[in-house]
């Protein structure tokens, strides 16, 4: 009855995740591009980095998938559904490799700054391989530059809010996973490392 309870509460929390994420992803895809055509600040990856560090990386890449279907549909752009999704796995396979084979060697700010890289490297080589064309790789650095602003700010949002709810709160919905404080160097997340559920 416990373990049935505790499924019931993690289903409700990853669905308040992915909800937040494509709401947020939706708002972004009406505000205007940063510097690069398509480059936006990917503050819908806050939620999935989340439910990295809550749950594992099975829930995490779950709130990814669903996100970028959902959001193409609402959006009406599924012809991007190919480089957000592929962008999104690539992302997050790189947010779990490192969170939890590296950290807390290295900040989830560190961890978010990779991924926000690989992303926005992953698409821009989808976009050469479907246009053809390799102009488009001259756009790297600056994709490159973007993905480390956007992942510092997307590591700076969830460190924060891992700072900010109370500690019992988490214990409630995910109690296999021991919680301690935030170091204030930024060094960890306030999360042991280990794998839940």
């Amino acid at each position: 009855m416990t373990k049935s309870r505790f499924a019931a509460k993690k289903i409700a929390v990853l669905a308040i995740l992915t909800g937040l994420s494509l709401v947020t992803f939706i708002i972004e895809s009406l505000l205007p591009s940063m510097v690069i055509p398509g480059a936006k600040p990917g503050l819908a990856n806050i939620f999935s980095l989340a439910a990295l560090i809550m749950y594992s990386p099975a829930e995490a890449f779950c709130v990814v998938a669903v996100r970028t279907f959902l959001g193409a549909v609402f959006a009406g752009n599924l012809s991007a559904l190919l480089y957000s999704f592929t962008g999104g796995m690539v992302s997050m396979a790189v947010s779990a490799a490192l969170f939890y084979g590296v950290h807390p060697r290295i900040s989830v700010m560190a961890v978010s700054v990779s991924a926000a890289v690989a992303h926005n490297i992953t698409q821009n080589v989808v976009f050469v391989f479907l246009s053809g064309s390799a102009l488009m790789f001259g756009y790297m650095p600056y994709l490159a530059l973007l993905g480390v602003l956007s992942g510092a700010v997307v590591g700076a949002a969830t460190m924060l809010i891992f700072r900010g709810v109370p500690e019992n709160a988490f214990k409630r919905v995910i109690p296999e996973k021991p919680f301690k404080p935030v170091p204030e160097n930024g060094a960890g997340n306030g999360i042991s490392g280990g794998q839940g559920t």
